[in-house]
């Protein structure tokens, strides 16, 4: 069963997508939060497996609540799905620094929207290549993180190579069928990479990606 909390500051777009989730015989509503600082008290109480935040939020909102929930511990199993209005909020980025596990736009489909649900409960990134590649484009000029670089020396060549790929949008079959190798031994390549960059899933892998001047905004 995955267990899911909302947090968005609008009644009416809570009740839409817990209506949406409580038909599916695998997912459960355990909590609804109308800003960041409840959501992130409700994740210490119920730790669910998927918290959906608003990005804009009174009180506290969705970078910091992000913030919040990444940086604890004990809350180390939350995986953050930050929901926004624009796919270029600018805010996106932030929060996707600030540790997120990716993104929904709200006016997604309710078929993508279960599907995306379910992808991040495997864990797997919530970055549509499309939009990624244009958010990166757009707010990837900040200063780069202490120390991402030096990190980066600490990869394999293998490793290297398919960081790049999962930071073009990839996925595992994809990098395999490009790196010639088996989807296990991608996988084996991306796993190390995080192991060895500290970072905790994909969306983290491909931040550090573009930061660390790995990958170019608009290379090809």
């Amino acid at each position: 069963m995955i267990r899911v909390l909302l947090v968005d500051d609008q009644p009416l777009i809570r009740s839409g997508f817990r209506a949406l989730l409580d038909l599916e015989d695998d997912i459960e509503v355990v909590a609804e939060a109308g800003d960041g600082e409840e959501g992130v008290a409700l994740a210490g109480e119920h730790l669910p497996d998927i918290a959906l935040v608003d990005i804009r939020m009174p009180v506290v909102d969705g970078v910091e609540a992000t913030r919040r929930i990444a940086a604890d511990p004990a809350l180390a199993g939350v995986r953050v799905v930050i929901l926004t209005n624009h796919g270029l909020d600018e805010y996106v980025f932030d929060a996707l620094r600030a540790g997120a596990a990716g993104f929904l736009v709200k006016d997604i489909v309710p078929d993508d929207f279960l599907h995306a649900v379910r992808v991040a409960a495997r864990g797997d990134a919530l970055l549509a290549p499309s939009i990624t590649r244009k958010l990166i484009d757009r707010y990837v000029s900040q200063p780069l993180s202490p120390g991402s670089g030096t990190r980066l020396e600490e990869l394999t060549g293998r490793e290297r190579e398919a960081v790049a790929l999962v930071a073009r949008g990839l996925s595992n079959d994809e990098i395999a069928a490009r790196m010639v190798i088996s989807p296990m031994t991608a996988k084996t390549h991306v796993n190390r990479a995080m192991t060895k960059l500290r970072v905790r899933d994909r969306a983290q892998l491909v931040v550090l990606a573009y930061e660390s001047g790995l990958v170019v905004p608009g290379g090809a």
